[in-house]
């Protein structure tokens, strides 16, 4: 086992002595040592439940013969951090949580690991280290957020935020803010919708490295303790196979995960986390396969923030597992791969078929295509990435006048003050990994848009990203970035801009001449950096690569 370097043999006393110190009994010590990995914090919703499922799943470890040892990482909260600087630490934060854990797992040789993530960066940072370091692994997260109800409908945290433009439209009072606030968000968990923690809980459960439920189980329900007590105890069983995160993140898992996220309608910032998990993996996925795979993949789900169905009701009518078992019908699931618990085809057997409402059946997707949609063109040759599940028709090809900004804020300013109109690009850049620094999502600028009512009028590009619960025609990960020399940094108030989502475009409708000429004038803004993010704008490289570390 790993952990004899630790404990085995006459040199190891001294390192015995501190395991002693734990009070670790004779027997323990000849036991298997197992990881779990939590990202508890008081300061998230998501994870303040987290020392409980920890628990479940030490309870689990023990119950099958092992010995666990847990440890906390960093996470953002991408609700809290929104709109103010904070926001550049999000992205940032996946790199820190997974050079964390490579820190505590090498330092400390254990035998197999139990990864305990919930919100936003902490799942896709966990699992690159799982990959990075190839232990034994498997995945509990800590489950979603019940929807809010306000006049007895269900909401989120994405309608939330529209509030703030509604409200600043004069459509809502003081009086229903504050009755929606106290409402949006009423149990611990991730936040209810489809936004980016839930995608990405669900796709840890579709590429195969989680239990089945690890996606949809609401955080409040016993069910969700009882699957950490299963999680804890088949650790003990991978250690046995020695069936690592290596071993089941093949191209093929990664082309289920890619299937699940189109058929779903994930967030947008799965292209990013995928993109950094496959980098880690050493298996080959770029945003051409991407969409190739939108291209063939029908999407089957339409929740929050495109509709009013809730993760929660996608779990009544059998989660993730359903949604694949539809997708195998069509031949579009590879079947006979492994997972943390048998086959891709085992797992999904005992689930309930298609429901035909909130899951849809191949024969009547909600679109013949998938969820999120790769373009091209002049303004992104490495690409762009847009939700186009969440996009109104009318919105689906629009060509407008540019209105340009070189932040979120003096956006979001403009779109408050009444300055955008129906019709309008608006285009924020200067906010991609390199130059915002850190990427940050635009649900600020989104939100308003929508809760003033231009939501289907109003496109929006930018070479930041969009949180899960934006909707609308919300084009982000422009690439190449503004600060890199991208064509979106040379773009002009009025420029005509065309966006063309089912012919996958994204064109400044101005010279190659002019464009030339522009790029010949341009000169990279410089911003006073320090700490963390000056070394993260030193390393990190284009959206389009995942905005992974330079090797």
């Amino acid at each position: 086992m790993r952990s004899d370097a630790l404990k085995t043999g006459c040199t190891r006393a001294p390192q015995r002595s501190l395991l002693r110190a734990l009070g670790l009994s004779d027997r323990e010590m000849a036991r298997p040592f197992i990881g779990v990995v939590s990202s508890f914090s008081e300061y998230i919703p998501g994870h303040r439940h987290l020392k409980e499922i920890s628990e479940a799943v030490k309870a689990g470890i023990r119950n099958a013969g092992g010995v666990p040892f847990e440890f906390e990482t960093i996470g953002v909260c991408d609700g809290l951090a929104m709109g103010h600087e904070g926001m550049r630490y999000s992205l940032c934060s996946r790199e820190l949580i997974a050079d964390s854990v490579e820190v505590m797992l090498t330092a400390h040789p254990l035998d197999a690991v139990v990864f305990i993530p919930n919100c936003d960066k902490v799942v896709p940072g966990m699992l690159m280290a799982a990959c990075r370091l190839n232990l034994p692994s498997i995945f509990v997260s800590g489950g979603p957020m019940l929807p809010g109800r306000h006049n007895t409908v269900k909401f989120g945290l994405s309608e939330m935020f529209e509030a703030v433009g509604s409200h600043a439209a004069g459509k809502i009072d003081d009086a229903e803010l504050l009755a929606l606030e106290k409402s949006a968000c009423p149990s611990c968990g991730s936040c209810s919708g489809m936004y980016t923690a839930n995608s990405m809980n669900c796709l840890t459960e579709a590429i195969g490295l989680a239990l089945p439920g690890n996606g949809s189980i609401p955080a409040v329900l016993s069910a969700r303790i009882a699957l950490a007590k299963d999680a804890g105890e088949q650790v003990l069983e991978l250690l046995r196979q020695d069936l690592r995160p290596r071993d089941i993140l093949t191209e093929k898992a990664f082309e289920n995960a890619l299937r699940s996220d189109m058929a779903l309608g994930c967030s947008s910032n799965t292209v990013l986390h995928l993109l950094a998990i496959a980098h880690e993996a050493g298996v080959a996925v770029d945003m051409q396969k991407i969409d190739q795979i939108s291209r063939t993949t029908p999407q089957l789900c339409k929740l929050n923030p495109a509709s009013q169905v809730f993760i929660t009701d996608l779990n009544d009518v059998g989660g993730i597992q359903s949604v694949l078992k539809e997708l195998a019908r069509a031949g579009l699931i590879h079947e006979d791969i492994p997972t943390v618990s048998g086959k891709v085809g085992e797992r999904f057997a005992a689930f309930p078929a298609a429901d035909g409402e909130i899951i849809r059946t191949v024969e009547d997707p909600f679109r013949k295509d998938g969820g999120i949609a790769i373009l091209t063109g002049n303004i992104a040759p490495e690409g762009a990435v847009v939700k186009q599940g969440a996009v109104a028709p009318e919105m689906m090809q629009h060509t407008g006048p540019a209105r340009c900004f070189d932040s979120e804020e003096a956006a979001s300013k403009a779109i408050l003050g009444g300055e955008i109109q129906a019709g309008d690009v608006v285009v924020i850049r200067y906010e991609g990994p390199k130059g915002g620094p850190g990427m940050r999502e635009m649900l600020n600028p989104t939100s308003a848009l929508t809760g003033m009512g231009l939501g289907s009028s109003v496109a929006l590009i930018t070479d930041g990203r969009f949180s899960g619960a934006t909707r609308g025609a919300a084009i982000g990960h422009v690439s190449p970035e503004a600060a890199a020399g991208g064509v979106i940094g040379l773009i002009r108030d009025g420029d005509q801009v065309e966006v063309d989502i089912p012919g996958r475009k994204l064109n400044l409708l101005v010279s190659d001449e002019e464009i030339a000429a522009r790029k010949a004038a341009w000169k990279a803004p410089q911003k006073p950096l320090s700490g963390y993010l000056k070394r993260y704008a030193k390393l990190v490289t284009s959206a389009s690569t995942g905005a992974v570390f330079t090797d």
